[in-house]
């Protein structure tokens, strides 16, 4: 009974997941990646054929496969993410205006931004030929 239970827990909360990074995709607000990748990771320790479904969807499939195996992005990505990352952040700053959560703002928009720089850039066409590959 434990076992479906969590089973159960892990599928709705990779769902909602997924459901959170597809409202990523059309506002800024929330990063897609992410959820996608906390989807990835409900879904296999619950369902191997959401896992599956996940990692061959047309859309996010070849994305989260290039991050989970190769860790790395397109640059196109990972020029948007960065892009969104700092208008989303310095729009917060100047609407809460307040230096400490500021200086938290900035402090966490670094260290995402350093995390997604230091990620392997491969070309959307590379990262096809990799899949394929393995």
């Amino acid at each position: 009974m434990k076992i479906k239970l969590k089973k159960y827990l892990y599928i709705s909360l990779g769902t909602l997941s997924l459901i959170l990074g597809t409202i990523g995709i059309v506002l800024p607000l929330l990063p897609t990646t992410p959820f996608l990748l906390v989807s990835a990771f409900f879904y296999l320790r619950s369902s191997r054929k959401l896992y599956n479904w996940l990692l061959n969807h047309k859309i996010f499939g070849i994305y989260i496969y290039s991050y989970i195996h190769y860790h790395s992005i397109d640059l196109k990505t990972k020029i948007t993410s960065v892009s969104l990352l700092w208008t989303t952040l310095i729009i917060s700053m100047i609407i809460l205006n307040n230096q400490y959560l500021t200086l938290l703002l900035i402090t966490i928009g670094l260290a995402v931004s350093t995390h997604l720089l230091m990620l392997k850039t491969l070309s959307k066409k590379e990262m096809v030929i990799k899949r394929n590959e393995s």
